[in-house]
Order: structure tokens, then C-alpha cells, then sequence
């Protein structure tokens, strides 16, 4: 493991409380082992973890996202959302790759949501021309996967960056009724 991910899993390890972890156990009923620290404990060890290390480029964040997502532990993999919502701008349409493993193994909304909407849409947003047509031709196939998490991401992406639905004609404006 690396330097900044075994600062994040201790620390993570650290702020968690055995009844918050049985709790969220229980409350969201998944597969996932959790360390039982909040949200807001989460986000502030990420923080702490790009000030311990800083000047992380593109290969760092996405390899920290994914040594993070590698063990199935709620908070790590939530750390793994939060490094990557608070690096987008670095992200490329290659990612989406990476992006779509996590999706296929998030096994809880409370994970495909914020990647899908803190992630992937503004990932999507920062992309121009061909590269931008690849990726939504990604976004278009999972919205017709069997997987429904996948599904369940590709609406939440469409929602967010007020996208066409899969099928539909884009070359007409997309508008709400």
C-alpha cells in the first residue's frame, strides 16, 4: 500500500466507532465491512491526505482511487469519491473505464450517486468534440446494460448534465416536460 493510503485507512480506521459501523451495517443492509467514521471524517482525512502529500498528478489520484476501492470497506471506498470529486478536473474520458468498475462494484446508491453525479457528469462536462462523442457513447451503452447500478448511474449522469435520454435523438434540444 502506499503512503497515502495507509495514512487514509489508519486514519479512517481511527475516527470510526464500532456502533456507528454496526449501524450502517444494519441501515443499509450491504456486503461492505464498514470502519464506522462519518461522512465529514471521510472528506476531512482526504483533505488532511493532500496536504500530507501534495503535488498528486493524474496517475496518483487514480491509483489512490483505486488502492483505496480495492478492499471493501464503505469508507475507503467513499474516500476514493472524495479524491476523485475533489480532483475531476484532472480526470480524462479513459477513466471512465476505472469509473465503471467502481460503479459495477459500489453495490450501494450511497456510492454510485455521488460518482455518478460529483464524478462522471463533470468529468463529461470538461469534455469537447470526439472525445466527448466516445464517452456518451459509454453513457448510452450503460443505460442499457443489465447491471443496474450502471443503469441507475447513466440516468443519474443524464439528470445532472441535463443529458438526452439513451435513444433519444440528440440532435434535437433536450427540454423537460
Amino acid at each position: 500500500m502506499t503512503d497515502a493510503g495507509e495514512f487514509i485507512d489508519a486514519a479512517l480506521q481511527y475516527e470510526g466507532d464500532w456502533y456507528r459501523a454496526d449501524a450502517e451495517q444494519e441501515r443499509l443492509g450491504s456486503t461492505l465491512r464498514f470502519y464506522g467514521a462519518s461522512v465529514g471524517a471521510v472528506r476531512g482525512t482526504v483533505r488532511d491526505a493532500l496536504r500530507k502529500f501534495p503535488g498528486m498528478h493524474h496517475e496518483h489520484i487514480t491509483a489512490l482511487s483505486s488502492e483505496l476501492w480495492a478492499v471493501p470497506v464503505f469508507e475507503r471506498r467513499l474516500a476514493a469519491v472524495v479524491l476523485l470529486q475533489t480532483h475531476v478536473g484532472l480526470l480524462r474520458a479513459s477513466d471512465l473505464t476505472r469509473l465503471e468498475g467502481f460503479v459495477r462494484s459500489a453495490t450501494l446508491a450511497q456510492l454510485v450517486d455521488p460518482l455518478a453525479r460529483d464524478v462522471v457528469a463533470p468529468l463529461l462536462a470538461n469534455l469537447t468534440g470526439h472525445t466527448r462523442e466516445r464517452a456518451d457513447v459509454v453513457i448510452d451503452r450503460w443505460a442499457t446494460e443489465q447491471d443496474s447500478w450502471l443503469r441507475s448511474a447513466a440516468e443519474t449522469v443524464r439528470r445532472t448534465a441535463n443529458l438526452p435520454a439513451a435513444g433519444r435523438d440528440k440532435t434535437r434540444p433536450h427540454t423537460s416536460s
